[in-house]
């Protein structure tokens, strides 16, 4: 279900300057950031790039939904950490993206862990935006 303009608490906002060989910022400057393409792509990988950038966001909006699913089921999440790796490549239409989500959870079982990812994923801002988009697998 989409959220209508009144109801959005924040928006974040930023400005790149020649695409992905240039550079990002945001409007408040706490993020102003060079990006390159990756060696792997022809680029200098001297900066940052998109994927990185998108790897960032969607492992800390994720590592967020694990918490509140945590607290919902009772769950000691403490010391845990989430990955995503977000993989760039040529489709039918150029160039898309696909992404593996990860994460270690010392405090419970395997089964349980996996229980948790599949809740987050339900309830992450970025899992609902990418949904039925791209590739995103859970390990």
């Amino acid at each position: 279900m989409t959220i209508q303009q009144s109801d959005v608490l924040y928006t974040a906002v930023a400005t790149a300057e020649n695409g992905r060989d240039g550079r990002v910022a945001t409007d408040d400057g706490k993020l102003d950031v060079v990006v390159n393409p990756p060696k792997e792509m022809g680029g200098s990988g001297a900066g940052t790039n998109p994927e990185q950038l998108f790897a960032a966001g969607y492992s800390a909006c994720f590592q967020g939904a694990l918490g509140v699913v945590a607290r919902q089921e009772k769950a000691d999440i403490s010391g845990s950490t989430v990955t995503a790796k977000v993989g760039i490549g040529k489709n039918d239409d150029g160039f898309g993206i696909i992404v593996e989500i990860s994460a270690a959870i010392p405090n419970v079982d395997a089964t349980t862990a996996r229980d948790l990812l599949e809740k987050a994923h339900q309830v992450c801002p970025y899992s609902k935006a990418t949904r039925g988009n791209i590739s995103v697998t859970l390990l």
